[in-house]
């Protein structure tokens, strides 16, 4: 079969949605026809996605956070993961936490991240983010 032809008649068809809808029959439903309630997707698709949204969440703070590359790596990482969970305008409201970080106040950085809402929220994760803050290890 030329998969290829294929493809261009299923987008003809289905057309390409980039965000979840209701099929006419109520499935939830996303890209070129892929019926989540029933499909799902496979691991090497929410592989990819978390691929592209980790670049997404890198190029947010190259962004709006330059400064951030010059962290050694485990902090970048942290930043990294808050923004993925936060979103950047989310990681932006940590004001006080970002500046303290910006200025290697890491473990004052630390408590302040441990002393948020959000925290509170994701429990395990603020704590081993923090550590990681702290310590950078």
């Amino acid at each position: 079969m030329d998969i290829n032809l294929m493809r261009k008649e299923l987008i003809r068809d289905e057309g390409v949605r980039n965000y979840p809808y209701k099929d006419t029959v109520g499935k939830l439903t996303i890209g070129v026809g892929r019926n989540l309630d029933s499909v799902g997707i496979h691991d090497d698709e929410a592989y990819l996605m978390l691929e592209n949204d980790i670049h997404d969440a890198m190029r947010s703070l190259d962004k709006h956070l330059p400064w951030w590359r010059d962290l050694a790596e485990v902090r970048q990482r942290v930043l990294v993961n808050m923004c993925f969970n936060l979103g950047i305008t989310g990681l932006l409201g940590f004001k006080n936490t970002l500046a303290m970080i910006k200025t290697g106040k890491y473990t004052e950085a630390a408590a302040a991240m441990l002393n948020s809402k959000w925290a509170g929220q994701v429990g395990a994760r603020a704590q081993r983010l923090a550590e990681q803050m702290a310590k950078g290890e």
